[in-house]
């Protein structure tokens, strides 16, 4: 198994959006642009947003896997993937990308 870093590469925010349907909230992402995470054998890192989590898992298990090139191309290195949470108010842009050791 391949080690996977997880970059924060964009955070949005869509504040009339979260107006017009989000009901308020305390807290809200903790991450920020440049926060990078570890997946030793395509587990979750400790600290990584659950909800971001749910939306990259599978990315991250077939990258530690060996495995890439997602969609016959679609990324410039085949061994990576630009995934984003699932935050319709605050999406957050998350670059996969298999490591050496």
């Amino acid at each position: 198994m391949k080690k996977v870093r997880i970059t924060v590469i964009r955070k949005c925010s869509y504040p009339d959006l979260s107006a017009k349907y989000e009901n308020p909230i305390e807290h809200t992402c903790d991450v920020n642009e440049g926060d990078v995470w570890i997946s030793i054998d395509g587990q979750k890192p400790e600290g990584l947003c659950e909800s971001a989590w749910d939306s990259m898992k599978w990315f991250v298990g077939e990258l530690a896997a060996g495995r890439g090139n997602f969609y016959d191309g679609w990324m410039k290195n085949p061994n990576s993937a630009m995934i984003s949470c699932n935050d319709g108010f605050r999406p957050v842009s998350f670059l996969l990308e298999t490591i050496d050791a």
